[in-house]
């Protein structure tokens, strides 16, 4: 990737001289230092620029940030989040936990204790009493630092003005990028360290001439922080991990040259280079990624609302934990309540039969339907019996245990639980589930009724209990597991669950637990509970679990929404997500970005394509168009940049979970600074000299630099001004006037959407509805 740095700073310091150079040579060096310091000095229009646009960024993020007063969209789930840590009560969530302790942080900044759990959107704040502008503060604060760090990232690769104003103007007044960074929710975390990551990943490069460094360690170990805020926030930060980690094999590569400008290295100065990069982006990022699950762990001790995603160990360690302080031993001749973990049905028989022919022509036993019912019923009661009888004297008494065979007896039809090898009514590869009598169960259908309970996570011969144990109820015969799903079955089953027989045995939703044990009084020395110890289980077993989880419920949300949209959609903004409408007033919250801009960058990312391709053509064909310098600068800065779009983008096509608009949004980051480069390119300015070496002006008078992994001479950046200067930067300036204008005007016109104010009349609202967006108040 190339760059330069900002203001034409040295990118790196010049080599010992030999004892022979002489002082002319000398004071050639102190004057071409002292002319990069000039230039520093000298760049005031940028600085200016850099002030002018944070202050703007800072007012179109918090600008009327109380409004609503209410609950918007997602602010339910974050919202709730923040509250759940302030209260230390223990809850899931598909996310890392950086982004939510920050939401929590802020809360009790300001001394709130969690009280409002945000449970609808629409619920009031002021009416709650809770410090909701506090939490938008954060992610404001967080989307107006986002701007500058775009024109930062411009400004450091070496880019000219009109070239960094465009790239974060298109950030600045973009309807998406501040509506998002408006609200309590993740994504202003999310942006903000992907472009902190980007900075920092160009500021390193730039220091490659001088390895080892203090500065080239600083700014290698502030890429690996702000990786880990990226992954810390959302699991699509390990996109921008994909990003960096290709423009570092890149280097890594060129650095194993052995006719590399710099000098060819020896493979343990490699070595070094490959364990640097590997502590700095790797290591570090994944230890301060575990830091922020201990800290996860360490606040939410109380039980809450997350503890049935976990093992039944896991809840032990949480206080106040129902299911443990309500567990009671099982013992053989109990009658029980057996419930599905993931859907929470009871597993269920009443005395209607299976159809003879199912809809699609398949023929059933015509048994006992054996279903799944969600509410507490007599026809949800099993009795436990044992494969084998005990002695008439020593009948009662015996605890079922972890791999157990057992039985289970309807007790309200005196049949008894089976399974065989006739297909259920929706799954013809899974088995059907019925029950028999008593002669049937005793006799040649014997082998048929028994069932093998396992107990998740139990060593050896665990006691089976209520509540706690989350166990399989393995068929012995056909080794199928016991499963249930949501679909309901037809009328003739009353639109109850399925109750089938699972051939994929490890598949994590054919868990149950039993719910109550009926045969029991309360006033049983059994249903007597005594005070429990929280235990204790090593932080990295806690980590994978759950890790399982979050990655299975991850992988799960595939049901439909009515503003989800596909990745296609992205780019050209053919739809957005409505976040909330007040009636009265006709005013509505409608998340959709500026079509102006994200129309011009994702035509721009059309053209850098369209250049690749005619320029490598072209060369094939023995046609040079592009000069060495332009063409590296073409490949490797603004294609570093296009990496990153791609990056952020295309694996989006591989995903099958619910998407939003909102998922495009690091990479439309990443194709705002496409744009503003390819505008530069466009307008034909002459490329920077990036590593001009002060040995070929002095001809050939200053010796190689004796610093391991440097280059030959000491190397000087040009300042953007003087290698412009003579050429007419009007025509740049133009386009990129032209393109802010309109820009702006987009934002502007699409800005009552975005604030949620005014509301608009029907004709107004029609005006807006450019691709067909799905508005309100169009009538």
């Amino acid at each position: 990737m190339s760059v330069r740095q900002k203001g034409g700073q040295a990118g790196k310091k010049a080599g010992s001289p030999s004892p022979t150079v002489s002082d002319t040579v000398k004071d050639e060096l102190q004057n071409l230092q002292q002319s990069a310091k000039s230039a520093i000095s000298s760049e005031w229009d940028y600085k200016l620029a850099l002030f002018i646009i944070t202050g703007i960024a800072f007012i179109t993020r918090f600008w009327g940030i109380n409004h609503p007063n209410e609950v918007v969209f997602d602010e339910v789930h974050f919202g709730k989040f923040a509250s759940y840590y302030l209260q230390r009560t223990y809850f899931f969530d598909v996310h890392p936990p950086f982004g939510k302790l920050l939401f929590a942080l802020m809360g009790w900044f300001v001394g709130y204790d969690g009280h409002f759990h945000f449970d609808n959107i629409g619920d009031s704040y002021i009416k709650n009493n809770v410090p909701y502008v506090a939490f938008r503060a954060l992610p404001a604060l967080l989307g107006a630092l986002t701007v500058p760090t775009v024109f930062l990232i411009m400004w450091e690769s070496g880019y000219t003005l009109p070239a960094a104003i465009v790239a974060s103007g298109l950030v600045l007044f973009d309807n998406a990028h501040i509506g998002q960074t408006r609200l309590i929710l993740l994504d202003a975390t999310l942006v903000f360290a992907m472009s902190v990551s980007v900075l920092s990943y160009v500021r390193f490069y730039k220091m490659r001439h001088d390895p080892f460094g203090r500065k080239w360690w600083k700014w290698l170990l502030l890429t690996g922080v702000a990786l880990s805020c990226v992954i810390s926030t959302k699991y699509v930060g390990v996109f921008t991990f994909l990003t960096i980690g290709s423009a570092v094999a890149l280097d890594l590569w060129g650095l194993l040259d052995i006719n590399r400008k710099g000098g060819a290295l020896s493979l343990p100065e490699f070595g070094k280079h490959f364990a640097a990069r590997v502590t700095g982006l790797i290591v570090v990022p994944f230890m301060f990624y575990l830091f922020w699950f201990q800290v996860h762990f360490a606040i939410l001790y109380r039980s809450g609302p997350g503890d049935d995603f976990m093992s039944p160990e896991f809840q032990e360690t949480l206080s106040d934990n129902v299911m443990t302080a309500n567990a009671v031993g099982i013992d053989y001749f109990d009658s029980i309540t057996v419930r599905h973990k993931e859907t929470k049905t009871y597993l269920h028989s009443h005395p209607d039969r299976y159809p003879l022919r199912y809809e699609d022509g398949r023929v059933s036993s015509q048994g006992q339907q054996v279903t799944g019912y969600p509410f507490n019923d007599t026809n949800n009661h099993w009795q436990v019996l044992p494969a084998q009888p005990f002695p008439e004297d020593k009948r009662l008494g015996h605890r079922v245990k972890s791999g157990d065979l057992i039985k289970l007896r309807h007790i309200v039809t005196d049949t008894y639980l089976l399974s065989h090898d006739v297909a259920s009514p929706y799954y013809p590869t899974n088995q059907e589930f019925t029950t028999v009598s008593l002669e049937q169960a005793e006799g040649d259908r014997f082998n048929d009724t028994l069932f093998e309970l396992r107990i998740e996570g139990a060593k050896g011969k665990a006691d089976f209990k209520s509540m706690s144990s989350h166990f399989k109820l393995i068929h012995h015969p056909t080794k199928v597991a016991m499963w249930t799903h949501t679909k309901p079955l037809p009328e003739w089953a009353y639109k109850q669950a399925e109750i089938n027989g699972n051939k994929n045995v490890q598949q994590s939703s054919n868990i149950w637990y039993v719910d109550e044990i009926p045969s029991i009084s309360a006033e049983s020395e059994r249903s007597k509970k005594e005070p429990r110890k929280i235990k204790h289980i090593p932080f990295f077993k806690k980590y994978f679990e759950l890790q399982r989880a979050i990655f299975f419920h991850n992988n799960a949300l595939t049901s439909s929404h009515p503003y989800s949209s596909q990745p296609i959609h992205w780019p050209f903004l053919l739809r957005g997500v409505s976040f909330w409408t007040q009636n009265d007033t006709r005013q509505q919250i409608y998340f959709l970005g500026n079509p102006v801009g994200w129309w011009i960058a994702s035509s721009l990312l059309a053209v850098f394509a369209g250049i690749v391709g005619a320029d490598q053509l072209s060369q094939r064909r023995g046609v040079d168009s592009l000069d060495e310098r332009t063409r590296s600068r073409f490949y490797n800065s603004t294609g570093f940049f296009f990496l990153a779009w791609a990056a952020h983008y295309l694996p989006f096509y591989l995903m099958g979970r619910q998407l939003f608009l909102h998922h495009y949004l690091p990479a439309h980051l990443a194709s705002c600074l496409v744009t503003g480069a390819l505008l530069e390119f466009i307008f034909n300015l002459d490329p920077i000299a990036l590593e001009e070496n002060v040995d070929a002006k002095l001809a050939g008078k200053v010796g190689n630099s004796n610093k391991k992994g440097g280059g030959p001479g000491t190397k000087r950046v040009v300042p953007a001004k003087e290698r412009i200067s003579g050429n007419s930067m009007l025509a740049l300036w133009g386009a990129a006037g032209v393109v802010m204008t309109l820009v702006i005007g987009g934002w502007y016109f699409f800005l009552p959407l975005t604030y949620g104010k005014p509301g608009l009349s029907a004709e107004e609202v029609v005006r807006r509805k450019w691709l067909g967006y799905d508005l309100h108040f169009a009538k």
